[in-house]
């Protein structure tokens, strides 16, 4: 029987970056196209020439137990052109973080599970520009299993949070990158539970 999770709520009205370097500090979007502010999070970011910044994230897949049969949390934003954009979860590391504690800590904040890392997936890079500024960003995802928690959509940057059958990820999720990693997880579940 498949979970019938399903949180929603409405996002408030985001704010409209300025075309400043200094602004995109502290506005740096997501690639969902979302600002985060830096004095909630203060994400690893490097100033380069002309005006490009460095980002760094870290997130995952994240299983309710680690079979081909499970599901996995996935969450969905609005994006700036008013559509549903389905990922899964991640966020900003913080100064002193570990890309592993980062992906855990995120997990939790953005979905109410508690999650513990398997096994890194890989990278993910893209870009996007805030204003005249070309943000260049990272993501790092790892392989996890829920240990605890409940699903919840209290994070205001997340619009929905769903347990979809693992089966079913690939023709939710907006981005082919992440359908890629969720093709090496798959691989990655048979050789742990072989």
């Amino acid at each position: 029987m498949e979970p019938e999770y399903q949180h929603r709520h409405q996002r408030a009205q985001a704010p409209q970056p300025r075309d400043t370097l200094e602004e995109a500090y502290r506005l740096s979007m997501d690639h969902s196209g979302w600002p985060r502010s830096l004095s909630d999070k203060r994400p690893l970011i490097r100033a380069h020439r002309h005006g490009a910044v460095e980002e760094t994230s870290a997130g995952g897949l994240v299983l309710d137990r680690l079979s081909t049969s499970a599901h996995a949390v996935l969450i969905s934003r609005i994006d700036r052109r008013n559509r549903r954009v389905w990922s899964f979860p991640k966020g900003h590391v913080e100064p002193g973080e570990t890309f592993e504690q980062t992906a855990v800590r995120e997990v939790s904040e953005e979905t109410g599970v508690s999650a513990r890392a398997l096994s890194l997936l890989g990278e993910i890079d893209f870009s996007f520009t805030v204003g005249e500024n070309r943000i260049h960003k990272t993501v790092h995802h790892y392989l996890m299993i829920r240990v605890g928690g409940d699903l919840s959509d209290v994070d205001p940057e997340v619009d929905s949070v769903e347990w979809v059958p693992l089966r079913k990820v690939s023709g939710r999720l907006t981005y082919a990158d992440q359908r890629a990693l969720l093709d090496k997880a798959k691989c990655r579940i048979s050789e742990l539970t072989a």
